[in-house]
């Protein structure tokens, strides 16, 4: 198996097929999800070649585009592969990744564990913090109709699954029931420094976005 022709090809496969993707979570998503495992992976003893099929294929079918149906992105992974003749062992972890990898509310338990799910979940976990969360966050927002903010509507901190996927809270609120949270839910040593950074950015948004929202600054 030629795994750089292996990864040349996967590229160009999510390329296609995330071409018409809503824009937090297209190609660039996906390729700076990439660059931050690959990053990340220096400092671990991990299985490249999983790492960066795993971050490639990680939002082939995000559910949140397919009715919620979480089978979806797994079966169009698995069909790929499949004919690449990648070997079933390599398949099923990078499966087991694409399955385990989502915030989903943050109150369920994944029910795998690798290293390579340890840093692909880190480096997912980093693009949705920091500037370049923030920008995604207010992206996906407009994309699905929600105010900016409502003083009335407070976060919901203890949501299912289900609450979490079905929300319409709006974009203020994801950042306490998600983005503030992912900090302390970091893998890796890595993980842990670049997101200490983010976290303390998006708090200085916040910040800013309250003093400005009641004419303070």
């Amino acid at each position: 198996m030629n795994k750089d022709l292996l990864i040349s090809q996967t590229i160009d496969f999510v390329k296609e097929t995330l071409k018409n993707a809503e824009g937090g979570h297209d190609w660039f998503h996906i390729e700076r999800v990439l660059n931050n495992a690959r990053h990340i992976a220096k400092g671990e003893n991990a299985d490249m070649l999983v790492v960066e099929l795993g971050a490639l294929l990680h939002d082939i079918a995000d559910s949140k585009f397919h009715n919620g149906d979480e089978s979806v992105g797994p079966e169009m992974a698995r069909e790929f592969l499949k004919s690449r003749e990648v070997p079933d062992a390599i398949i099923n972890h990078v499966i087991k990744i694409i399955e385990n990898i989502s915030f989903k509310g943050g109150n369920v338990e994944r029910d795998f564990t690798s290293v390579e799910l340890d840093i692909v979940q880190d480096a997912d976990r980093l693009d949705a913090i920091g500037a370049i969360g923030i920008a995604r966050t207010f992206n996906y927002g407009g994309f699905k109709g929600r105010a900016l903010y409502d003083p009335e509507i407070e976060p919901n901190l203890n949501m299912s699954k289900e609450e979490y996927k079905a929300s319409t809270a709006p974009t203020i609120n994801h950042f306490y029931e998600k983005l503030l949270l992912l900090k302390d839910r970091m893998n890796t040593a890595t993980g842990r420094r670049i997101a200490a950074d983010r976290h303390a950015f998006m708090k200085r948004f916040l910040d800013q976005f309250y003093s400005e929202w009641n004419g303070e600054a």
